[in-house]
């Protein structure tokens, strides 16, 4: 069973940087992609940024320029360096993983952007 820890949400002014990580424990036999969602406030939980096994990254278009997602070399780990924040960029967001031909999620990391 592979688990993922998140860490790094929190309150942030708009224009601030937040850096979110994530690290998944458990056997890994085969990686197809590593990433983030998130969900605001009514909203349907959405994609922000993802890489596949092919080191492809793919963003939605609201945090292109703003976010950018790493991977360790060991494939365990992914981090969303989150700058120039926003208000709308509120939400909790979400470690995804699909990785032994199955789907993994986070419990999810609050992030707030407000004055």
């Amino acid at each position: 069973q592979v688990q993922l820890m998140e860490s790094g949400g929190g309150l942030v002014q708009p224009g601030g940087s937040l850096r979110l990580s994530c690290a998944a424990s458990g056997r890994i036999l085969r990686f197809s992609a590593m990433g983030w969602y998130r969900q605001g406030p009514g909203k349907q939980r959405e994609l922000v940024a993802v890489i596949n096994s092919e080191s492809r990254t793919n963003y939605a278009d609201s945090v292109k320029g703003r976010f950018v997602l790493s991977i360790d070399n060991d494939k365990r780990a992914v981090y969303l360096q989150m700058n120039s924040l926003k208000p709308e960029d509120t939400a909790v967001y979400y470690c995804h993983a699909n990785v032994n031909w199955s789907e993994y999620w986070g419990q999810g990391t609050q992030v707030t952007v407000s004055s």
